[in-house]
Formats: structure tokens, C-alpha cells, sequence
């Protein structure tokens, strides 16, 4: 078994058609076919089914596929950290990162990454939790920078928390309770919230945190994007839960009012994750320190 035959099935298990993985990999049909079936050879088992002309991966070839990424990612990984162990004045900097995280949290801190190690190539991969958590179990990316609410396998990751992020009460400059310093739980009963929708982790969150407290949402509208529901409160939509990072400008603007609720405060960490034992990059090791430094 070699690299190649692994980089030929990965690349015609991603598109399923041999003309179009030949194109990708700049050989010929005859060869991704030659190397497919000598790579099965070496496996003792089928990596694909046809049907028809359609290609279908195997049980087997479907199990084998997070393996043979991680073999080839893990291979394209040590070669960069090789090349970052003299200077940091080239390499890549690959990580995966969840939405609020990665396009209010981070930019600033990347900011700074960038003015010190100007040759270091920023990946930062925006996308939900589980997709991300499979991004590094595949070696994709180095490491993550998610919500510590997030179930983490503590045998297979190293993480910690470095910040804490505040989820605020948010209403448009027009609302009543705009007028208030603060208000009580009660003072939401009749509101509609616009809430994430139910299988993210902020809901859950929420969720969690107002039962405690004995409340619900008695009315309430799903909408996906944090973007979105900004909008959706500043047109009178409703009200909504979300991180004060993302509304710094709504509230400088005037656009959005923030209220505290009485007796109550959303308090949610802020993780990075990467493989237990792993060799860490220098520019992965110094964009660690740079998050250790936003600790509060």
C-alpha cells in the first residue's frame, strides 16, 4: 500500500466516476482503475460497487475511507511542521471554527497572528459543531475553536477553555423594554423569541438555563442564521438571546438596545481542541498562546 493508491481512492470516492477522478489526479482512466483494484488487493476486501454506470463505495470501502484521510492529512501535516520548525516565515495556519466563533471572536485575534507572522497562510474552516468535530477526527484541520458546551471525547482531545462569552437579552431601539435598564423573566411571557433552531447548541443552552429559572418560550420563531435574527429583532420580529460579541456594532449604531434580565446571566466558554498527544505546529502552537492571552 502507498500514498498514491490512497490519494486515488480518496479522490474517486469524493466524486464517484473514474473519468472525473483521472481528471483531478492527471492520469488516465486505466490507471485510477489499476491502482483502485491493487489497493483492494492489499486490503483483502472491495472499496467499490457498480450498479448500473453508477459507483457506489463499499460498507467496507465507506469504514476505510476516515482512515486512509487521516493517513494522508497526517502525512501533509508533519511535512508543514517540519517546514515551520526554523522560522515562521512560511507555512499554514489550518484550523475549523463555529459560526459566532469564527466571524466575531477570532478575526480580531487573527488580526494580530497575521501582523506577527505575515508568511503563515490562514485556513479557518466556518461550519457547524459536528461537522467540525469530524474535520479533526480526520486531521483536516489542526485544531478547533468552538463552545465548551460541545461533548468533547476526553480520551481522544486535549481542551480547554480560554474565554467566556456573554449572551445577552437583545430588543430594537422602538420596543418598550428598550426604555429599561433591565427586566424581569415575567416581562417575557407575552414576547415572541427568535431562538437557533433546536438541535443547536445554543438552544440547547438556553433551554437548559431557563429551566431553571421555571421558564419556557411560550412563543417563539426558528431562524438558522445569527445574521438574521439580528435583523429579524431589528425590524420587530421579536426579541432574541445572543452573544454580545455579535452586536457591538447594532449597539453602537442604535439599532439594538441590550436588557439586562433581573437575577439572570448567560454565561457559555469558549474552547480550543485538538488530538491528545498530537505534535502541534509551531504557527498552531503560537495561535494557541495568542487565545491564551484573551483569557478572562
Amino acid at each position: 500500500m502507498n500514498l498514491t493508491k490512497l490519494q486515488t481512492f480518496i479522490t474517486l470516492s469524493e466524486c464517484l466516476n473514474f473519468t472525473e477522478a483521472a481528471e483531478q489526479l492527471y492520469c488516465s482512466q486505466p490507471a485510477v482503475s489499476m491502482q483502485i483494484q491493487s489497493l483492494e488487493r492489499d486490503l483483502g476486501f472491495p472499496l467499490f460497487d457498480r450498479v448500473g454506470k453508477k459507483l457506489f463505495l463499499t460498507k467496507q470501502g465507506e469504514h476505510f475511507k476516515p482512515y486512509a484521510e487521516q493517513i494522508i492529512n497526517l502525512i501533509s501535516s508533519s511535512k508543514e511542521h517540519i517546514k515551520q520548525l526554523d522560522n515562521l516565515a512560511f507555512g499554514t495556519l489550518s484550523f475549523g471554527a463555529s459560526n459566532f466563533i469564527g466571524v466575531y471572536l477570532l478575526p480580531a485575534i487573527l488580526s494580530d497572528f497575521h501582523k506577527k507572522y505575515p508568511g503563515i497562510k490562514i485556513n479557518m474552516n466556518i461550519t457547524s459543531s459536528r461537522h467540525l468535530i469530524n474535520t479533526l477526527e480526520s486531521n483536516k484541520v489542526e485544531l478547533l475553536v468552538l463552545s465548551n458546551r460541545i461533548p468533547i471525547n476526553e480520551s481522544r482531545f486535549e481542551f480547554k477553555t480560554f474565554y467566556e462569552d456573554e449572551l445577552v437579552l437583545i430588543v430594537n431601539s422602538q420596543h418598550p423594554l428598550a426604555k429599561k435598564e433591565e427586566c424581569t423573566l415575567e416581562d417575557l411571557e407575552n414576547e415572541t423569541m427568535i431562538l437557533k433552531p433546536s438541535k443547536s447548541a445554543t438552544r440547547n443552552y438556553l433551554e437548559e438555563e431557563f429551566k431553571k429559572y421555571g421558564f419556557n418560550f411560550p412563543n417563539y420563531m426558528e431562524i438558522s442564521s445569527l445574521e438574521a435574527i439580528k435583523q429579524g429583532v431589528i425590524h420587530g420580529l421579536g426579541l432574541s438571546i445572543i452573544s454580545s460579541s455579535a452586536i457591538k456594532q447594532e449597539i453602537k449604531n442604535g439599532l439594538l438596545v441590550k436588557v439586562q434580565i433581573r437575577g439572570v446571566k448567560f454565561l457559555r466558554g469558549v474552547m480550543y481542541v485538538y488530538h491528545r498527544g498530537t505534535h502541534l505546529s509551531p504557527a498552531a502552537m503560537q495561535f494557541i498562546s495568542m487565545l491564551d492571552q484573551k483569557s478572562i
